[in-house]
């Protein structure tokens, strides 16, 4: 039966392609015609895109409009977390525009769009905008932003989940409250397929809170994904090593029998490494493809014109195809190592088929046990229909001072008009005067400790109270420099004689204090200081302490950390698991203890003329990272000379010359106000997020006329400033906003705090004789440089079976046991 609601130019538009329209699309088109906003949470291929636009469209059709006017002006604009998925929507939103014969215009904006058409866009609007968080700030900024939104309708935000905790996510809720403040009757939507909290979005995309106003929409069910994991075909699951080539013959035989397969990584150099392994195995000259990050615009741009017109069977890709891109003809997605997260794991599995009533297939490839182990809680979750993600968390200061400098350069505004248009939004709907006015005097004049330079002063308030721009001039400043993503650079270590031995990301260095021992290209080196984006070191005869591993890593969400923790204390369970990975599990539990979901495990035993103590953490690599920086430490200041330490996701291993008899001095929480706060100063972490915020913020300008300041001159600029602050204004909002970073981003110190109330009341210390069997995935990664380090697998295999070897001898086993 068909709805009433909907014009007949839609639905006679869906039956001329056999299709229906689906409860949740009529659905929100009625919240629309409702006047309600809306959050749509709907499986990847149920059509949300169309869902989202639906309320639009209609508004088009002549059978609405009747006799009155056809809509004028920017009616609807669309955001997206990427350019891309952007020109993806428009492709597909011209055709049923199209075959609807709705008088329509639909563009796009972003970084790339010419300026000419830039100018025409605000001038002569289209009807339909799509566009990403910054642009729409920049636009935001202009002075004919009154006029050009005052007649905005509607807004939909794409794949909220994406961006709606990050900062970019804060830039948007600051755009919507004062989109909202032009256009009051302004309707808000968000679309998502991998929401765990919806009372929380539906928070975030209403004005004030308020989610009364937002009507949630869940999208019906579609066919159950068909989700495997690969096992090597003796039923052997490594020990260690998270690169997997052990699959690529199988793989490659998956490639084969499929039209087209997409191979997800969680790193740019595992998905070069796979890519490099498929090819040497791709004895059919197949057409494989790689896409990620760091590739150029234009290469990206052709693997993607190849994949729409199916010209590949294969894309090896990051997380960068994460999002959206609407391709309906891939039979398989895989996934190499962990998914880190069921939200993950359920996004990428949706890019197969793109389609609600046909199964997504998908094939997990885990490179070790514990991946084994997480693969099966991800497996499990996505079964259950369970999603995870980050938390919400307040506003960055640093991106309303981003924001303030946008509506200044819009025209001049009232202090108390501002906060109050601010607070209408989640982020900062907690935010008080004080704070506020610090970032108002941050913005005016750099903050106490900058004032007398003019080059800081970019907004003044005058005898009525108004804020206004202290020059004309700022606006363009402010255009060409405004944006919340900072890049990452690579830093060059070199000896003090100026030999270079390579680079390291900047993330890792930034870690380091002078002293600290690390290996690189084989050498032991120590830190001697870190200056204008070169890491000075000398070679050391100390062995190295901290392991340099290199690149950006997906976090391991909390909840399924949480799964693979119940998993090992459900002994019923395991009946499920491989011969090999069982056994692993039940002589850990003969010869020590499992970390249980609500307990801290921690062993020690010698090896190898060390003394070795493993924390079973679960918290992931970034906090097991922090912790082993803070471990250490508090070793060294009591005598218990360590030696070094390695983490994992799950784990982490630290060693030394003596035994630790008791962890629970190392785990006592003062570590997080003591040792934490002198080891983000000492090293570059602070100096880092410092950089980050103050580009941000506007402090520090990327971009003059005609030319771009390299990392290094910003780096300059920014450490120069860093130390004013630091001496004569310490409590400077931006020094603020950056241990906001340093704290949350960058350590993850909030995972840390749980794991040490955790281990005050109950840790379990088990002293052994040798290695542990659940030790052995984390003691392989010792003095690997790189995770994951793909030509290095083979070394971990030998070594991981010596280290198995001792781990897996028992004695006096019950009968039965291990056989």
């Amino acid at each position: 039966m068909t709805d009433p609601a909907i014009p007949p130019e839609i639905t006679d538009w869906f039956a001329g392609r056999d299709w229906r329209v689906r409860r949740h699309q009529a659905e929100m088109l009625a919240a629309s015609d409702a006047g309600k906003h809306a959050m749509l949470v709907a499986d990847t291929g149920a059509g949300k895109t169309l869902a989202g636009f639906l309320p639009t469209l209609a508004a088009f059709c002549p059978s609405r409009i009747g006799e009155g006017e056809r809509p004028q002006g920017l009616h609807t604009l669309y955001i997206s977390p990427l350019k891309a998925l952007a020109h993806d929507v428009q492709r597909n939103l011209l055709t049923p525009v199209e075959e609807m014969g709705l008088d329509l215009r639909i563009e796009t904006r972003s970084g790339d769009t010419p300026s000419d058409r830039k100018k025409r866009q605000r001038a002569k609007p289209p009807n339909v905008l799509l566009t990403t968080p910054e642009s729409l700030s920049l636009l935001l900024s202009f002075e004919d932003s009154l006029t050009l939104f005052e007649g905005l309708k509607r807004v939909v935000v794409d794949e909220i989940h994406a961006f709606a905790t990050q900062k970019r996510g804060d830039l948007l809720a600051l755009a919507l409250s004062r989109l909202q403040a032009i256009a009051p009757d302004m309707q808000r939507a968000a679309l998502s397929a991998t929401v765990a909290d919806p009372e929380g979005y539906r928070a975030w995309i209403a004005p004030w809170g308020d989610i009364d106003t937002v009507d949630l929409v869940e999208g019906e069910e579609g066919a159950e994904p068909e989700v495997e994991i690969l096992l090597p075909e003796e039923e052997r699951v490594p020990w260690g090593g998270h690169a997997a080539t052990w699959s690529i013959p199988q793989l490659y035989e998956r490639i084969r029998k499929n039209k087209t397969t997409l191979v997800f990584t969680n790193t740019r150099f595992l998905a070069e490494y796979i890519f490099q392994h498929l090819w040497d195995a791709n004895d059919d000259n197949l057409p494989i493809g790689i896409h990620h990050g760091s590739l150029s615009k234009e290469a990206r741009r052709k693997v993607e014109t190849a994949m729409a017109r199916g010209e590949l069977r294969a894309l090896v890709c990051t997380a960068s195809l994460d999002l959206g891109v609407d391709w309906g003809d891939i039979d398989m997605v895989v996934q190499m190592g962990a998914p880190k997260g069921s939200s993950r794991l359920l996004q990428r599995i949706g890019r197969a088929n793109h389609r609600l009533d046909q199964p997504s297939r998908a094939l997990l490839v885990p490179g070790n046990r514990f991946e084994f182990l997480e693969a099966t809680a991800a497996m499990d979750a996505v079964d259950e229909g369970q999603r995870d993600g980050e938390d919400f968390r307040p506003g960055g200061l640093d991106v309303l001072a981003q924001h303030v400098m946008a509506c200044a350069c819009a025209g001049p505004f009232r202090e108390d008009e501002l906060l109050s248009e601010i607070r209408s939004c989640w982020p900062y709907a907690m935010i008080d005067a004080e704070a506020f006015g610090r970032v108002l005097q941050f913005v005016a004049t750099g903050g106490y400790a900058l004032k007398a330079y003019d080059k800081f002063k970019r907004i003044t308030r005058d005898s009525d109270g108004v804020w206004r721009l202290t020059h004309p001039d700022q606006a363009y400043k402010h255009r060409m420099n405004a944006g919340i993503i900072v890049d990452s650079e690579m830093l060059e270590v070199r000896f003090r004689n100026g030999r270079s031995l390579g680079k390291v990301e900047e993330r890792f260095a930034a870690s380091l204090r002078p002293g600290d021992t690390f290996q690189f290209s084989g050498v032991n080196l120590e830190v001697e200081q870190l200056k204008d984006m070169e890491l000075i070191v000398r070679a050391s005869t100390k062995a190295a302490m901290i392991p340099s591993y290199g690149g950006l890593r997906l976090p391991l969400t909390t909840h399924l950390a949480d799964r693979v923790r119940a998993m090992l204390t459900d002994r019923a369970g395991w009946a499920r698991f491989p011969d090999d990975v069982r056994e692993w599990l039940e002589v850990q539990d003969w010869r020590s203890h499992l970390p249980g979901p609500d307990n801290l495990l921690v062993e020690s035993f010698p090896h190898a003329k060390r003394e070795y103590t493993v924390y079973y953490t679960f918290v992931g690599w970034n906090a097991n990272q922090s912790l082993g920086m803070l471990i250490t430490k508090r070793m060294e200041d009591m005598g218990l000379m360590p030696g070094g330490f390695v983490a994992n996701d799950y784990s982490l291993a630290v060693w030394g010359l003596k035994p630790v008899e008791d962890p629970r001095p190392l785990l006592s929480p003062d570590i997080l106000t003591e040792e934490f706060i002198d080891w983000v100063q000492d090293s570059h972490l602070l100096r880092r997020a410092f950089r980050e915020v103050a580009v941000i913020g506007g402090l520090v300008e990327r971009q003059h006329p005609g030319k771009r300041k390299t990392g290094r001159q910003v780096t300059f600029s920014t450490d120069l400033i860093y130390d004013v602050l630091r001496k004569y204004e310490p409590d400077h909002v931006l020094i603020e906003a950056a241990w906001q970073d340093a704290r949350a981003r960058m350590t993850d110190i909030g995972r840390l705090g749980d794991l040490l109330d955790t281990a005050g009341e109950k840790l379990d210390h088990v002293m052994l004789n040798r290695v542990s069997p659940l030790a052995v995935p984390v003691m392989v990664m010792i003095g690997r440089e790189s995770v994951p380090q793909g030509a290095q697998d083979d070394e971990l295999l030998l070594e991981a079976e010596t280290l198995a070897g001792a781990a897996m001898r028992v004695d006096g086993l019950p009968e039965g046991l291990g056989d």
